[in-house]
């Protein structure tokens, strides 16, 4: 393949079978992320506290207003408001919630300092604050109980937490944020003066407190309205339907509950009072008239009788008494729409249609009224005073009497006043909490534990730059991969006893799925050393740990077990550890050959192993200058020695890039073969690798890709190997 090729080569398709393989090598992170959810899950809903909701139902009637039945049928055609729209509002509103607040002490909060995050996660303490009319009250399971009846605070302290700490169950000190400290007695109010005004605290009863340490403050009036409002909710119930449902919620169940009730009785209350309003007005306006109605009549009737007195019987006409009835009438009739006005005047603008037609029509009765004097006038002077007398003496009759009766029906129309909201549905103590759902918590813990293991395994998977294509491979390279090892889970049973000696999978298990690869290895060295200028392999690799000392040992065994004779030589003489295969002395091996230093002949250092035709040479003392000793003609003259005596010489050199040791080795040899570790070697390694070697004047043959999951191996298309094990 040309170097053009290799520049150019991507592929960016995406293999589904392939990642999922992936993501099931990579279970054990995957789980780990589940498991790690789960727990944090079950933290949370150990410390988290419950979450309780309360409902309560209010129905609105639909009174409709004097404008609706004026417009009748049009007014079906318009967009008309439900009322209780504006009832919704008015539960919200400050107006009602302040007085909720004032009526069970909301605006004073008590938190022990000593409910800390370790008492909530082990349950080993339970607080309780109960809020009511005359105190607030703190309690937990271990008889503690603290009563504050009273805080005020001047107004910088408000939402302030001021520290109480009690000297024993009697006496307590306060400390403000300015450094000042309260002292105060148990039972004793205390009003004392500080820097920005009064401070009062009541704190009538106290239990089990003394060391205990609490932080009290008064909540201003706004913040504890917002908070409310924040746990409560108000909503219409369908459209057009008048039933409101209220819902309120918090940790504390009791709490919410009589806050709740609290809220619906203070909200019909003020329904009331506003929908009594307008008899209240024409209340206030006939106590006003009436005692002056009652003087007017008293002053008519004594200036009729003595009229009488001094003038004796007078003949009224007809003409007349016609007269005094008319003018009693429109007099009547003139009290009554000033009585209909100052109604209206509750509701009304004084440009309302039916304000205007009420102003009219008194307006038409005083000019009726005026004609009416006018006729009087004219009659003699005797029968015009009798008139006139008797007429206010009849008007004013009337006038209080009829005001009287309105006075008394409206006082008792008062009386029965419930407004046009009643409460439905009270609010009842909730039997389990709406959150946290311990069941719906786990299930998406283990499903966002899951997600993230995923995009863990993904990340790492992309993170990781080591070689996991061996078609990649070929094409960054143009270098065939002779063969890929699979991870043989045999090993990971040896890895965890600890031993002296490493174990040979050729001889543990002869069908396992790596052995059958390092066959298909050997078929291939077959071929390619018919070509090679000597039958000496070199097996390298560009960093530590990458597997190429167990692929020499277990190749060098297989090619003994088809009958040839093989040489397998340790030339890692600083890190080597061939020997441990076999259970052999790595003593008088290659360094003690090459230096000279026990005047060894090359037959002398020559091991035989418990694997029939294979011979093994260690690495030796580790000397000081390994390089210099390969460098040794002695290195060349032992190759060249023992080549012509074995079918197969492999060579397990130290990796490339960290020493020069495998490049001057790669000299000698007929093929070099690289091994590259599945995950972690780096496609530049190899790269840096080949071409170090070509600048010796050498060329890697091939390259082996190892410890390959088996997964990828099924996957990816690495092989065509299948378990196909013998029948027992």
């Amino acid at each position: 393949m040309s170097g053009q090729n290799q520049g150019t080569y991507t592929d960016d398709s995406i293999d589904l079978k392939q990642l999922f393989f992936m993501l099931l090598r990579q279970w054990k992170i995957i789980v780990a992320c589940v498991v790690l959810a789960l727990l944090l899950a079950l933290l949370y809903l150990r410390i988290t506290s419950p979450t309780y909701s309360v409902n309560g139902l209010i129905q609105v009637e639909d009174n409709k207003n004097m404008s609706t039945a004026l417009l009748g049928d049009v007014a079906n055609l318009m967009e008309v408001q439900s009322p209780a729209q504006t009832e919704v509002e008015l539960i919200k509103s400050r107006f009602v919630l302040s007085k909720v607040i004032e009526n069970l002490n909301l605006d004073i909060s008590i938190q022990s300092l000593d409910n800390t995050f370790s008492n909530r996660l082990f349950k080993r303490t339970q607080y309780q604050t109960t809020h009511s009319p005359s105190q607030v009250i703190m309690s937990n399971s271990q008889g503690l109980a603290l009563h504050i009846r009273q805080l005020k605070v001047p107004a910088y302290l408000l939402n302030q937490p001021l520290q109480l700490h009690f000297i024993d169950n009697e006496n307590y000190e306060l400390a403000l944020p300015t450094g000042e400290i309260v002292k105060g007695r148990v039972g004793q109010p205390v009003a004392q003066m500080v820097s920005g005004g009064l401070l009062q605290l009541n704190i009538n009863k106290a239990l089990g407190v003394a060391g205990s340490n609490f932080s009290i403050s008064q909540i201003a009036l706004q913040t504890m309205v917002d908070r409310i409002n924040a746990q409560l909710s108000a909503a219409e119930k369908g459209k057009l339907t008048g039933i409101i449902s209220v819902n309120y919620t918090g940790s504390d169940k009791v709490l919410i509950t009589n806050t709740l009730n609290e809220i619906l009785k203070v909200y019909l209350e003020q329904n009331i009072t506003r929908k009594s309003a307008e008899s209240q007005n024409t209340l206030a306006f006939l106590d006003k008239q009436l005692p002056e109605l009652k003087a007017q009549l008293e002053t008519s009737e004594n200036r009729f009788n003595q009229f009488r007195e001094k003038n004796d019987t007078i003949d009224v006409t007809k003409e007349s008494e016609l007269l005094l009835t008319q003018n009693v009438e429109l007099e009547t009739r003139r009290i009554e729409l000033e009585q209909k006005r100052a109604e209206l005047g509750a509701k009304y603008t004084n440009d309302f249609p039916l304000m205007k037609e009420v102003t009219d029509q008194l307006a038409a009765i005083a000019q009726r009224s005026k004609e009416l004097n006018q006729r009087l006038n004219r009659l003699p002077e005797v029968q015009r005073q009798y008139l006139q007398l008797y007429r206010d003496v009849q008007i004013n009759t009337e006038l209080y009497t009829s005001l009287l009766n309105s006075y008394q029906q409206l006082k008792i129309a008062k009386a029965g006043q419930i407004g046009n909201a009643h409460v439905v549905d009270p609010a009842i103590l909730p039997l389990k909490p709406v959150q946290p759902k311990p069941l719906m918590v786990l299930i998406l813990s283990i499903f966002l534990g899951g997600f993230g293991g995923v995009l863990l395994a993904l990340l790492r998977n992309m993170l990781s730059s080591g070689v996991k294509d061996a078609e990649n491979i070929e094409a960054q390279t143009s270098l065939p991969v002779y063969a890929t090892l699979a991870h043989s889970p045999i090993l990971d049973k040896f890895r965890s006893v600890r031993s002296k000696t490493l174990p040979l999978l050729a001889l543990e298990d002869h069908e396992d799925l790596t052995l059958e690869s390092l066959r298909s290895l050997r078929t291939v060295l077959y071929f390619a050393q018919k070509n090679a200028k000597n039958n000496v392999v070199l097996i390298s690799g560009p960093a530590p740990e990458i597997g190429k000392s167990f692929i020499c040992a277990n190749l060098a065994t297989i090619l003994a077990q088809t009958g040839k004779i093989v040489l397998l030589i340790d030339a890692d003489m600083r890190r080597g550890h061939m020997h441990k295969y076999f259970n052999a002395d790595p003593g008088n091996g290659l360094a003690d050959y090459l230096s000279g230093s026990k005047d060894l002949a090359a037959r002398d250092i020559i091991q035989d192993t418990p694997v029939k035709g294979l011979s093994f040479v260690s690495k030796g003392s580790t000397p000081a200058n390994p390089s210099e000793l390969l460098l040794n003609p002695a290195f060349e003259s032992f190759l060249h020695e023992i080549s012509e005596q074995y079918d197969h010489v492999i060579i397990d050199s130290p990796p490339l890039l960290a020493v020069t040791d495998g490049i001057i080795i790669s000299k000698y040899t007929g093929l070099n073969l690289l091994v590259a570790r599945y995950g972690k070697t780096p496609i530049k390694e190899i790269t840096l690798c080949m071409s170090r070697l070509q600048h010796s004047g050498q060329n890697v043959h091939g390259i082996v890709l190892n410890d390959v999951p088996q997964g990828a191996l099924q996957s990816e298309g690495y092989s065509y190997t299948y378990k196909y094990r013998s029948k027992v």
